[in-house]
């Protein structure tokens, strides 16, 4: 049958893309993957795919990174063709889907094509794939460019094009095109209507440790307002758009503007609306309609078009994810706009004439800003995308061609999580658990409490608390449970969009035994449980205002509100906080459900240990027998420690913490300790190194009897260090030793010195022997240890035991400086000989005895 080809000329009559129409054919003929660049609004969206629709002969399926955006691309071009939505021209994103048997091109989301390529690898019936918003660089997206590599390396005759209002072009030509080439690009610039930029910055800061203040959503309705009274005596067809970071902050700059403003329409605009309010708000308005200020996220800021807008007042505020890994925990945190966000939020204004951009911060602020957004892949949870590289057959997207590698910090806690659950073997391949949680909708945590919950609670009720927790609905006063109630009492505001995703959620899904089980809001808390077992919390502090919980994870974080009554919790939402409510913790509580005991063991029973724990302190260990769940310690008793109760590890963690100061040395310990050091240091092997690092690296080699002991219990109150360092004597070596490093010195009295070796940390010290001069006397040259390598450090002390010099050169101090001494001495000591050559003298015995007792 022969197809009615798409009107090009009619479709693109008033688009600024359509110049380009021609470039985007032959860049097609020289390549079967192409980039085209193009600013915002030109009609790109609108054009690019039926041009590629006349020329494949399969289906051209068009992502974007919204569902709203993919509804209205779909109805516009479906519009301009003149035939129904659906017949021609369809959509399909999550929970709902336009499209016939007839559809040429269909419009999704690009977590719908990500779920269709695990059903259908080769995209059958499909001939070209359109990349839509690739600037946005969101993870699924990002994923896409990936896969699409791989089923282009299988099918030659698949289409791909990356379409961007701003990107960059150069490197996705290379990761899209070939080895040979990279893909060409298309490239349109168009001439921009005048941009006024003003600055009105907020006196109130604009953000606090709670999130955004009050006072700067006041001081952002009353600058919007006032752009909406001036925008009417001026063009009073022209709309205000208003960027805010997220839903609560449109409704609460809406609510302030209503006001204040009652005789303009102040619409809202965000990805928590029901379809049918988004797409009135893009529709646009008719002449005799009153002049809109329309509040909106950065819904609006690329991926879809507001038509008739002369004035964008913007936040300079975006909410974005970001993970924090030393909670393992990921979230949506408000901060700054990108400085090329805030270009794209302008460039709004000026699409079908001049227009005004109001940024509501100080030039410099803005000038502060990151240049552009981080990608979504370094920031956000990894877990969805993990399973479905390891389905693909690309564990941690093994051999793809991406535009930036999986973070392996974020990839290696998303394996944890996926192992825990049965996702994936040891390998990081799917398990037959993983691709049946794959197949489900959701992420693949949220799959696990729908999967094993159904048989416990029932299909229908997972069904309702996975809808609750899995997607951006707010979860008033942070209980599942009582918000559970108020949605199926349709109180809740997002009734009806709950309702719809459990309808999807139990459409999607099989569930054995799913119907046998029956459930109260008691069970909330198992639900929730089974889909985040790592968060399953226990209270550990009860305060005036609220509680602390230690998460199975080992995150404490902070509770307000009746469920701080509670000692268990499953928690659903942790965030990082530094509010009142946060408790000091740094992290707090936004959704979480009651949870007994026994529902804890159920749903998190791979994170239940029950065994003897070792510590060793105070220079023994003390072995308690601990009952846990992950960091949660649900009874510890004093046990004695017993051979494998990992006394051994114990000694070996404290000795790695602390390093061998844990011990107690004798100084006979030690000094043998420095005289294996000096050996090593000057002759090497096989004279032991013994520096802290060698020491803890061969504990095995010098002291397992005694951490046998220590592990056991059976040790003396201060092991022998002594004898275990004497095992590092190599052996025949040893026999030189004491020859090689005297532990003490005689000198020419007869007296027998303590040398003192150098410390350890000191690789340039001498061994020093501190003894009386008189004692020296008949000695010419000074004495050398190691074999005559060394020579002995003297400190010369006066017959009263006071310094009188410092030499390891006895020849010259006697032919020098010895005079010096002699004649300061003879009169304060002379009892004492100072012979004119005390190298041919007698020592004195009498000055000795101290030192013999030394």
């Amino acid at each position: 049958m022969t197809r009615t080809p798409f009107d090009i000329a009619t479709i693109g009559d008033g688009l600024a893309f359509a110049e380009s129409v021609d470039d985007v054919r032959a860049a097609l003929d020289d390549s079967p993957a192409v980039v085209v660049s193009a600013p915002p609004g030109t009609g790109k969206t609108t054009l690019v795919p039926p041009v590629l629709a006349n020329r494949v002969t399969g289906r051209v399926i068009v992502t974007q990174p919204r569902r709203v955006a993919a509804r209205a691309a779909a109805r516009r071009l479906a519009q301009l063709d003149g035939f129904p939505l659906g017949s021609r021209v369809g959509f399909t994103v999550r929970g709902e889907r336009e499209v016939s048997p007839e559809t040429r091109i269909e419009f999704v989301t690009a977590g719908v094509l990500l779920r269709r390529l695990l059903h259908d690898p080769a995209l059958d019936g499909v001939g070209a794939v359109i990349l839509d918003e690739v600037h946005e660089r969101a993870l699924e997206t990002d994923l896409l460019i990936g896969l699409l590599g791989e089923v282009c390396e299988l099918r030659d005759d698949l289409v791909v094009v990356a379409m961007s209002a701003t990107l960059d072009a150069e490197k996705v030509a290379s990761v899209i095109g070939t080895d040979a080439a990279p893909a060409p690009i298309v490239t349109q610039t168009v001439p921009q209507f005048p941009l006024e930029e003003r600055w009105a910055p907020s006196p109130p800061p604009r953000l606090d440790e709670r999130g955004v203040t009050w006072g700067f959503l006041d001081h952002v309705a009353g600058t919007a307002a006032s752009a909406g009274r001036e925008l009417r005596s001026v063009d009073p067809a022209g709309d205000v758009l208003v960027f805010a970071p997220g839903a609560r902050e449109v409704s609460e700059i809406a609510q302030r503007i209503r006001a204040s403003a009652r005789d303009v329409d102040v619409r809202e605009l965000h990805g928590q609306m029901p379809a049918r309010e988004q797409d009135a708000v893009i529709g646009g308005r008719t002449a005799t309609d009153p002049p809109r200020i329309i509040v909106t996220t950065s819904l609006a800021e690329s991926s879809l078009t507001v038509p008739g807008v002369r004035i964008v007042v913007d936040t300079c505020l975006s909410r974005y994810p970001q993970r924090d890994a030393a909670r393992g925990m990921s979230g949506l945190v408000t901060g700054p706009t990108s400085r090329a966000s805030a270009v794209q939020r302008a460039g709004r204004a000026t699409r079908q004439g001049p227009g005004t951009v109001i940024r509501c911060v100080e030039e410099r602020t803005y000038a502060a800003a990151p240049a552009r957004p981080a990608p979504e892949i370094m920031t956000t949870d990894l877990t969805d995308a993990a399973l479905l590289l390891a389905c693909w057959g690309a564990p941690g997207g093994a051999g793809l061609r991406m535009l930036d590698p999986l973070p392996t910090e974020s990839l290696n806690d998303a394996l944890v999580v996926l192992h825990a659950i049965g996702a994936i073997d040891a390998d990081g391949r799917a398990t037959t658990e993983g691709h049946e949680l794959a197949r489900i909708p959701t992420d693949p945590r949220l799959a696990r409490a729908l999967r094993d919950g159904a048989p416990l609670v029932g299909a229908r009720f997972a069904a309702e608390v996975v809808a609750l927790i899995g997607g951006d609905i707010r979860i008033a006063g942070s209980d599942i449970a009582a918000s559970l109630v108020e949605f199926r009492n349709r109180r809740a505001p997002d009734s009806r969009r709950w309702t719809q995703e459990v309808t999807r959620l139990l459409r999607n899904a099989t569930y054995a035994n799913a119907d046998r089980a029956r459930a109260s809001t008691d069970d909330v808390g198992l639900v929730v449980a089974l889909a985040f077992p790592e968060r399953v919390a226990r209270r550990v502090e009860r305060t005036a205002s609220g509680a602390t919980y230690l998460l199975a994870s080992g995150t404490r974080a902070g509770l307000t509100g009746p469920l701080a009554d509670v000692e268990w919790l499953a928690v659903a939402d942790v965030a990082r906080a530094q509010s009142r409510a946060a408790a000091g913790t740094g992290a707090v509580i936004r959704a979480a459900a009651a949870i007994s005991e026994e529902q804890v063991e159920l749903a998190a029973d791979h994170l239940m240990t029950d065994r003897v724990e070792a510590e060793f302190s105070g220079g023994r260990v003390v072995a308690r027998r601990e009952r846990r769940i992950g960091a949660i310690v649900r009874s510890s008793v004093p046990v004695r420690a017993q051979a494998g109760d990992g006394g051994r590890d114990a000694v070996r963690r404290a000795l790695s913490h602390d390093g061998l100061g844990v011990f107690t040395w004798s100084d006979a310990a030690d000094e043998l300790r420095r005289r294996l050091a000096l050996l090593h240091r000057e002759l090497g092997m096989p004279w032991p190194d013994v520096s802290d690092a060698a020491l803890l690296d061969n504990l095995d080699v010098w002291l397992a009897p005694e951490l046998d002991a220590l592990a056991t219990g059976t040790a003396a109150s201060r092991i022998d260090l002594t004898s275990a360092l004497r095992r590092l004597l190599p052996w025949p070596a040893a026999s030189e030793f004491d020859a090689l490093a005297p532990e003490r010195l005689e000198v020419p009295s007869g007296s027998r010195v303590r040398i003192t070796y150098p410390p350890l940390d000191d690789s340039t010290a001498r061994p020093v022997v501190a003894v009386k001069l008189q004692e020296c006397f008949g000695w010419a040259e000074t004495p050398r240890l190691v074999g005559g390598r060394v020579p002995v450090l003297f400190h010369l002390l006066s017959p009263a035991a006071r310094p009188l010099a410092v030499t390891d050169d006895l020849a010259s101090f006697w032919s020098g400086p010895y005079a010096q001494v002699r004649a300061e001495m003879r009169g304060r000591y002379p009892k004492h000989p100072w012979p004119e050559d005390p190298w041919q003298a007698q020592p004195t015995r009498h000055t000795t005895r101290r030192a013999a007792r030394d």
